[in-house]
């Protein structure tokens, strides 16, 4: 299990995305100019991150905790392949969901408010190409085993 390349991968994809739950990782930061105030709950802070929102937090939290389960699905590669690619759509639906609730929170920022984008909007991104490597290793198991088993 562990002596597998592509359990390494899913290991580091579950560790980027455990790091949006740090309270250091924001995916992006807000700072209105002068006294200007921030209206929107999501922006209050000055800083927009995985717990600003449940549904965020519960995408998040189910792409984190799926490549974890992964690892200990070795045996059944065919749905590891399956739930690899159901990982990799939460992971973008957390990111949409992120840039739609961001747009959204946006709209009622004053102008001049200067927003900067922190790493943990990079954690997810790193967390698919993570799963992308994983998905290619296991696809080569399971070849390597179909070949192993047509020379019986």
């Amino acid at each position: 299990m562990i002596q597998r390349i592509q359990t390494v991968y899913l290991i580091l994809a579950v560790a980027c995305m455990g790091l949006l739950f740090l309270s250091a990782m924001s995916f992006m930061s807000v700072q209105a100019p002068g006294a200007a105030a921030l209206q929107d709950p999501l922006l209050a802070d000055g800083i927009f991150d995985v717990s600003d929102h449940s549904i965020l937090l519960v995408l998040a939290s189910v792409a984190m905790l799926l490549p974890a389960l992964i690892i200990f699905l070795f045996k059944n590669r065919k749905l590891q392949m399956k739930l690899t690619r159901i990982s990799i759509v939460l992971i973008v639906l957390v990111i949409a969901l992120t840039i739609i609730l961001f747009m959204q929170a946006f709209s009622s920022v004053p102008v001049g408010t200067e927003v900067t984008v922190e790493f943990g909007y990079l954690s997810p991104v790193l967390a698919i190409i993570f799963l992308v490597l994983a998905l290619r290793f296991i696809k080569k198991d399971e070849k390597l085993v179909r070949s192993a088993d047509r020379l019986r």
